[in-house]
């Protein structure tokens, strides 16, 4: 379909590359992080992690066992410019993936000085934290899709639409990709790194506890023998598995330790656009799979704004960078519920999740 085939051998590059890499990764305890650093670590790289105590109880981190499987982890705030600095500069890290954050748009009402603090000046502290790392040769600062101006309408943002933000989460995201780009053109690029944002969709998957998200809060609802309450069921959001952005950021990254100006610029990994669908749609899928669940319509909780439809264009990444989504929607949930059978039967999730990981880069694409 107009796409080159990966190949066994793209994968085997894929891995002697990271082998022995050293990658510096903030909220490596967080839900992305975790799973991040768990397929860094699988590949042979030499991970730092460097992030504030798991956010939730349980979380990914622990049940996985990352900290037994990385080089080391640093629990501290990316509000504290020195001590990110001395981590960075002590690990000799190469690469740098920047996943720390305040991520929860909810959360953002409540707390919104708390958000920009993380997420605008955490970000240039990490920044200026590579400037003083002369180890670094790529950046790759994780936002969100929900960096764009929101219009409400049906067809996928791409890279080159206005960013903006109504709610504290989203603009504090869309100010991160601004001093991502000022940073790049006024001090890394003359150094010699390679600084690219990533744009992910809404990812979900095994071992995320997080608040308010909506494939969370139906599985403590089935724990809990209760059903879920929906406060937008016609939301459109671009869902996708975890490993799909994770996919994209290594991919970007090694691009850009390889030429620093190959692709120093902000880029989408979303799904497939038939897999952008309605809250209903995935929560109906979830309740098919998962006897006695059910949900029901709350419209008429708390009206904080938020967004109605947002769909995510990829077209950038597959042509320039052969990158595509592996897994389809239904692959994902089915993935993320077959991880939380598996954890709640007290199964080895380290073995489990390493098992997932390597089901997705076995995905063979087309010819």
């Amino acid at each position: 379909m107009g796409f080159r085939a990966r190949t066994v051998e793209d994968m085997d590059l894929t891995r002697t590359f990271w082998n022995g890499r050293r990658v510096f990764v903030t909220g490596h305890t967080g839900f992305k992080g975790g799973w991040l650093s768990l397929w860094l670590s699988h590949m042979g790289a030499e991970v730092h992690g460097y992030a504030l105590q798991p956010p939730t109880e349980p979380n990914f981190f622990r049940a996985a066992g990352i900290e037994r499987r990385i080089a080391s982890s640093r629990i501290a705030d990316v509000r504290d410019q020195e001590s990110l600095r001395t981590a960075m500069t002590a690990s000799g890290a190469e690469i740098v993936l920047h996943l720390a954050a305040q991520p929860l748009v909810r959360h953002s009402y409540a707390a919104p000085a708390e958000t920009y603090a993380v997420n605008v000046m955490g970000t240039v502290h990490v920044l200026e934290a590579v400037r003083t790392t002369s180890s670094v040769k790529a950046v790759v600062n994780v936002t969100t899709d929900k960096c764009y101006d929101n219009r409400e309408w049906h067809w996928p943002y791409r890279e080159n639409e206005p960013l903006g933000g109504v709610d504290p989460y989203a603009s504090s995201k869309a100010c991160s990709e601004i001093l991502t780009a000022a940073w790049r053109a006024s001090f890394l690029s003359q150094a010699g790194v390679g600084v690219a944002t990533a744009r992910a969709g809404n990812v979900i998957g095994g071992g995320d506890w997080a608040a308010d998200r909506l494939v969370p809060d139906f599985l403590r609802a089935i724990d809990a023998g209760t059903p879920i309450r929906l406060r937008n069921p016609s939301a459109i959001r671009p869902w996708q598995h975890v490993l799909e952005p994770l996919s994209g950021y290594l991919q970007v990254a090694q691009t850009l330790y390889a030429d620093p100006r190959s692709c120093a610029e902000a880029w989408n990994f979303g799904p497939q656009e038939s897999d952008a669908r309605p809250v209903s749609w995935l929560i109906e899928f979830l309740c098919a799979a998962s006897p006695g669940a059910s949900w029901a319509d709350d419209r008429t909780a708390e009206p904080l704004h938020e967004a109605g439809t947002l769909r995510l264009d990829s077209s950038k990444a597959r042509a320039r960078l052969g990158w595509r989504p592996r897994w389809s929607l239904q692959e994902a949930l089915s993935a993320t519920l077959a991880w939380h059978q598996a954890w709640r039967r007290a199964e080895d999730m380290a073995s489990f999740s390493l098992a997932q990981i390597d089901a997705y880069e076995a995905v063979r694409f087309p010819e």
